[in-house]
């Protein structure tokens, strides 16, 4: 029963499009599914300032076991093409039966969750206060996460249910990540008859080029200008060009080393040709990195070991939930649940490695410390 219902459960939430920005559908129904329940579910108000289609919604259990509370996450929305999804199953795994996403990515992650909740109640099984929270906008930022009042949690560690591969890995490690434009202004002037009197975009270009670091730069960090966009005419020196790149780092601090040597290269170069730049900085996300001895994690080491599977980390060259929860001052890693291929139309999760999460999150529960 469990395992045909941990399918249904997730067939049904995968139904309910929620492309990101327009969650508010499947947020309905998963309030239900928590109510019915009998959590407590409570919603912020942070849609009026995210523009998101539903605000964070955080659904607790609670239990009476005199044990450290623990939470769980998952995110809401999807990528496209993610409009009219249906699953099927082939072989034990499921698949998109059109060309569309599976959205395994992360509503196996919401069908884990709202499984353990039934086999926690209908088999008796004692725990302290479990909190569950569901955030719209992950996939677009981290945004539903990152407005989330954390004072609203009572847990201090947490696990996020939203990686790929088998169950019984888990990021101990992830970037910050910093996103910039660069518009620089130059002068045009016609090509062919007076390029003397223009000042080049591309020469400011090429000249900031010579100070800016790009690729893998050690085995933490790594930056990237992906974009590139200028001029009108091949016949005008090009007076306008907008670049975009990014540095990612699970040190910190290396990333702001990088992010002020591309400003200086940028700005040094402008000056030198006579020209001028706006650069915009966003900080995406903030990295973390836990260690071996840390209760999240031997938690989840004990965990792993009593479902059969042995334990592995993993440093992360990505984001996720987990990172704006570690920001916030929360001790929490992004365990994998099984998916594979995600964001793209060959997405599939086995149905094996879902119940084996669900298994997961039992044990987590079961093996919860004891307060101090």
């Amino acid at each position: 029963m469990g395992r045909n219902r941990l399918v249904e459960t997730f067939s049904t939430i995968v139904g309910i499009d929620s492309v990101s920005k327009n969650e508010g559908k499947v947020h309905e129904h998963l309030i239900q599914v928590f109510e019915s329940l009998g959590l407590e579910v409570t919603e912020d108000q942070s849609k009026k300032q995210t523009g998101l289609g539903g605000n964070n919604i955080i659904a607790t259990l609670y239990g009476t076991k005199e044990v450290k509370p623990l939470f769980f996450s998952c995110h809401t929305d999807t990528v496209t093409p993610g409009i009219g999804i249906e699953v099927e199953e082939r072989e034990g795994i499921l698949y998109s039966k059109g060309e569309t996403i599976l959205a395994a990515d992360d509503k196996a992650g919401i069908a884990i969750m709202v499984e353990s909740i039934q086999r926690i109640l209908e088999e008796g099984i004692e725990t302290g206060i479990l909190e569950f929270v569901l955030s719209p906008g992950e996939e677009i930022g981290l945004i539903g996460a990152e407005a989330l009042d954390i004072h609203l949690l009572e847990s201090d560690i947490g696990y996020v249910l939203d990686n790929g591969g088998p169950v019984g890995k888990s990021i101990v490690a992830s970037p910050t990540l910093y996103m910039y434009e660069v518009v620089i202004h130059g002068k045009a002037a016609h090509a062919g008859l007076e390029p003397e009197k223009g000042i080049s975009t591309v020469h400011i270009l090429a000249e900031a080029l010579k100070d800016i670091k790009t690729g893998r730069l050690d085995e933490e960090t790594t930056a990237n200008i992906g974009q590139i966009h200028g001029g009108d005419a091949t016949n005008v020196v090009m007076d306008h060009l907008n670049l975009k790149g990014e540095v990612r780092s699970i040190s910190k601090a290396k990333a702001d080393q990088l992010i002020e040597e591309m400003k200086q290269a940028f700005t040094t170069a402008a000056e030198k040709f006579g020209g001028t730049v706006e650069i915009n900085v966003e900080l995406k996300a903030t990295g973390f990195r836990l260690l071996e001895d840390e209760p999240v994690i031997t938690l989840l080491k004990e965990a792993v070991g009593t479902i059969g599977r042995d334990y592995q980390s993993e440093v992360s060259g990505g984001g996720s939930d987990a990172n704006v929860f570690n920001a916030k001052g929360k001790r929490v890693t992004n365990v994998s649940i099984g998916y594979d291929k995600i964001h793209t139309i060959d997405e599939c999760i086995p149905v094996a490695e879902m119940e084996k999460a669900v298994q997961l999150v039992l044990a987590l529960v079961q093996h919860s410390p004891k307060k101090e």
